[in-house]
């Protein structure tokens, strides 16, 4: 095995127990023996990928098996590994299945949602004191992270910036019903003790959050030292540029795993649909209320949600964003499907063909 030469991830061994694998992993690893060995993907780098296993970090690409069915490894993800010492390579044949997985829409024909960190525990929305703290992107962001299946967190970096940090986390807590809110300054590291709850050793956190918001400063000041990139941001707007390129997965000192992203200036919805109920518990909540069981919430006679907002319970932002969110992801439902229609077509035509060619060269078929 190889020995990675690229720097990013840990470049530390660890064990695979502290890398998070379970029993779960164990099991479905145990039909592999020979020169096979588990690890976990710590980063890509165009087609290769950087897999931490109990020897140390190994660079391997992927199989012709996982290219052809167009399975790639995303970060985070439980590969097996073939060791090719008399070649010199290592390559990746398999992904252990998932445990969660934190997606987001994709763009193209096709559809799909992208899976950009797998088997992960807690989300961390990073926002940021001033122009980022949006009650609207953090809607957005926590449907994303509650359809991921790990708990989410809102961190509102950069709070030595505001007169009153602790305002802060009220006004988000205020659209976050039930999420941890958490005001910290990676600058200055004020507040930072209060994330320990949530890097506990052997669990796994992904960073998500615009540009600017303070992600690369936060990872450094978790791990004690300087290995992202930062940058300032602009002040009219508060945006920054992207510091982080790709994605990649840390071992804090404390024994958490960390996956830092590069930034998100807006993340698609995707077709997960679980996200949004979790994320808008309130209006799931008085929907029963409605004189109508498939009420929208829109124009419809005798809405019990419609009431909420007029009676102040609810903003009216608030049930405009939940419905701009549930028409984003009826598209990207509907889009999917299209997609997954057109693959369908598409593998049949190959398979059409190949009964051809097997027919014209043996005669009788």
């Amino acid at each position: 095995m190889n020995a990675s030469p690229s720097g990013c991830g840990d470049p530390h061994p660890s064990s695979l127990h502290d890398l998070g694998w379970t029993e779960e992993q164990e099991q479905a690893f145990s039909k592999y023996d020979g020169p096979y060995i588990p690890g976990r993907v710590a980063c890509r780098q165009k087609t290769a990928w950087e897999v931490l296993t109990g020897d140390g970090p190994v660079t391997a690409g992927i199989s012709g098996a996982l290219k052809r069915l167009a399975r790639f490894p995303a970060v985070g993800d439980f590969v097996v590994v073939l060791c090719q010492p008399e070649a010199g390579t290592s390559v990746i044949v398999d992904i252990l299945p998932r445990k969660t997985s934190f997606t987001r829409g994709a763009v193209g024909k096709e559809g799909a949602d992208q899976v950009i960190a797998a088997n992960i525990d807690t989300v961390f929305i990073v926002t940021a004191a001033g122009h980022d703290l949006n009650a609207r992107r953090t809607e957005r962001y926590l449907a994303v992270a509650h359809a991921s299946g790990a708990r989410p967190v809102i961190v509102i970096n950069k709070s030595d910036l505001a007169d009153d940090p602790a305002s802060l986390e009220a006004e988000i807590a205020g659209v976050s019903p039930g999420i941890s809110v958490v005001a910290v300054s990676a600058a200055t590291g004020t507040g930072i003790d209060r994330l320990d709850p949530f890097l506990t050793p052997g669990t796994t956190v992904v960073l998500i959050g615009s540009s600017g918001v303070g992600k690369s400063t936060l990872i450094n000041r978790l791990l004690g030292r300087p290995v992202q990139e930062t940058s300032g941001t602009r002040g009219y707007d508060g945006k920054g540029r992207h510091t982080t390129t790709v994605r990649q997965l840390f071992v804090l000192p404390g024994g958490a795993l960390m996956i830092d992203n590069p930034g998100i200036r807006e993340v698609g919805i995707g077709t997960a649909s679980g996200g949004i109920m979790e994320t808008f518990p309130d209006i799931l909540s008085l929907a029963p209320g409605c004189r109508f069981s498939d009420c929208r919430h829109e124009q419809e006679p005798g809405c019990a949600v419609l009431a909420a907002v007029k009676e102040g319970k609810i903003s009216a932002a608030r049930l405009e964003n939940y419905h701009r969110l549930v028409r984003e992801r009826a598209f990207a439902q509907e889009k999917a499907e299209i997609g997954l229609v057109r693959l369908e077509k598409k593998r049949w035509k190959g398979i059409a063909k190949r009964v051809k060619e097997i027919t014209k060269g043996d005669g009788d078929f």
